[in-house]
């Protein structure tokens, strides 16, 4: 305080003091206040109390000029009221000041807990929560569906799921851009949320959904909330001002609680959703425990052809092509088996479409041909006419740039003439926009390489594109010659012949060849030999052998 008013507050406690002393009879609680005010000024340090009842004993009998037997005892008796009133008012403010500072740490822990309380759950939430759509993410789907089929009591219920993948949604990202894309998503989820209320709607990641449907009983429950799901996303939405539809895949996986685990439950939905895609999509699918080990098998199949191939466990076969005018052989085609080692040989059936669709044909492909023509060469060695060798090739290898190439190094390396080979193409093949494939086979006919149309007849049928391509011969396919096992008389075999002697009058007028694939009876190979096909190949002919035993027949 200002030393005026210090000064002030002193004269007056020094008054009453004063009083103190004079007054009959005399009392000390004037004593006991004047230490309290003291300490509700501040003035509450031990050097201030020590200073204050020094210059009060010094000063205060003397500047008053009392005098009496019982003053010194007054005055002994009301320092001892000042020091113990300030004592006592020191006591209290220290045990107020504490009691201040007990309640603000109490006030501050409850606030940092309420605070900690609210970050977790925001922290909670952020981790079980997909940022975008705010819908729960994998890890709370999760946590989820593994409590669902571990809760006590619940072995004998059901539960399934519905996987949820939109349809070609990488069209609108691309298209459109990825903030399109976010906002189409934030619509399809609040779709779903409202759609579905009651279940478990989660978002994967990207534009995958899954969908927890508790206590079912049985597929059709599961059905219909895909059903829902179905309607919910198809439903067109405008977004940034686009008219946007889209259609969504399901996968369906309904079985006995006791009987799976949240990885199988969840790898069974994914499975099928894979299916729904693969059937065109906006559509559900529903799990197929038999389907599904032929998948299983397919994919393990498929994963073992590259070290089949280091093993050297595929080998070749070769069906004669023979002459419909003499009887003698013109050529072979070249046909891959598969020595597996559980499965025992396998065909090219059981293997092919696999290697197509995963295009590890590219790497198999290549290792026939080469075989192909190295077996072939051998045969030159034999003396007399030597048959050339047909060799098939896929969609992918005719698509590959570099193949003339490649196919000219082999023809180098293997000494091989060009007129020997054969490389048989099917239809769909030339039924691309893309010029590569053509570009392809105009540089393999310059080489001198035979090109053939094999199974002509069952793809697009478009003789026009005959004119302008490099080919040599078309392999009527067997559905055709099947017909001519029917007697002449039938309708259905007549109609047969009369389509092949078409085919084969235009073929010649090309100047083409034509070789009828599928010849089993010396009943078939005279029609086609009446209506002037070139060749014929079939198990009439012979079935497939190795190598030797074109070598045999050749000598």
């Amino acid at each position: 305080m200002p030393q005026a008013q210090l000064e002030a507050l002193l004269q007056r406690l020094a008054d009453q003091l004063a009083a103190a002393l004079r007054t009959e009879p005399f009392d000390v609680r004037p004593g006991h206040r004047v230490g309290a005010e003291l300490v509700a000024n501040h003035i509450a340090s031990v050097e201030g109390l020590g200073r204050t009842v020094e210059v009060l004993q010094l000063r205060l009998i003397r500047d008053l000029g009392l005098v009496g037997d019982d003053v010194e005892d007054r005055m002994a008796r009301l320092l001892a009221a000042v020091a113990t009133g300030y004592a006592r008012a020191l006591r209290d403010r220290t045990l107020d000041e504490q009691e201040s500072i007990r309640r603000a740490a109490m006030m501050a822990r409850t606030q940092a807990e309420r605070a900690l309380r609210d970050s977790e759950a925001r922290f909670r939430r952020q981790a079980t929560h997909d940022p975008l759509t705010d819908l729960p993410n994998r890890a709370l789907f999760t946590e989820r569906l593994t409590a669902a089929l571990k809760e006590p009591g619940r072995g004998g219920q059901r539960i399934g799921l519905c996987f949820v993948d939109l349809d070609r949604f990488k069209v609108v990202n691309d298209s459109l851009g990825h903030q399109v894309g976010d906002r189409l998503l934030i619509t399809v989820a609040e779709r779903l949320r409202r759609a579905l209320d009651g279940h478990l709607v989660a978002r994967l990641g990207g534009d995958e959904f899954v969908i927890l449907v508790e206590r079912t009983g049985g597929t059709d429950d599961v059905v219909a909330v895909a059903d829902a799901a179905l309607a919910a996303v198809r439903e067109p939405a405008t977004v940034d001002g686009h008219e946007l539809v889209v259609t969504a895949s399901i996968g369906i996986a309904e079985r006995q609680v006791a009987d799976t685990t949240p990885s199988d439950l969840m790898r069974a939905a994914d499975s099928t959703l894979h299916w729904a895609k693969a059937a065109g999509g906006a559509r559900w699918e529903v799990f197929d425990a038999e389907r599904n080990r032929r998948e299983l098998a397919r994919y393990a199949l498929s994963a073992a052809i590259p070290p089949a191939l280091e093993r050297g466990e595929f080998y070749l076969d070769y069906q004669p092509l023979t002459s419909l005018r003499d009887g003698s052989l013109l050529g072979v085609e070249a046909l891959v088996r598969w020595r597996h080692p559980e499965l025992g040989v396998l065909q090219p059936g059981s293997f092919i479409g696999l290697a197509e669709e995963t295009g590890l044909i590219v790497p198999l492909g290549a290792w026939v041909l080469a075989e192909a023509c190295r077996e072939a060469e051998r045969w030159s060695a034999q003396g007399g006419r030597t048959p050339f060798v047909s060799v098939n090739l896929a969609v992918r290898q005719v698509h590959r740039p570099g193949l003339v190439q490649e196919v000219h190094a082999l023809l180098e390396r293997t000494g091989l003439p060009p007129e020997r080979l054969q490389l048989e193409i099917t239809e769909s093949t030339m039924m691309s926009t893309n010029e590569e494939p053509v570009r392809a086979l105009r540089g393999l006919a310059d080489l001198g390489v035979r090109i053939a149309i094999d199974d002509f007849g069952t793809g697009y049928s478009n003789l026009a594109y005959l004119r302008d391509l490099p080919v040599t011969e078309l392999k009527v396919a067997g559905e055709f010659v099947a017909g001519l096992r029917a007697p002449a008389a039938d309708p259905g075999g007549r109609t047969d012949e009369r389509i092949l002697a078409s085919l084969v009058s235009l073929a010649h007028a090309l100047d083409l060849t034509v070789t009828a694939e599928g010849v089993e009876t010396a009943g078939q190979a005279e029609r086609l030999r009446a209506i002037g096909c070139d060749a014929g190949q079939g198990w009439h002919f012979g079935r497939p052998v190795p190598a030797e035993r074109i070598l045999e027949r050749v000598g």
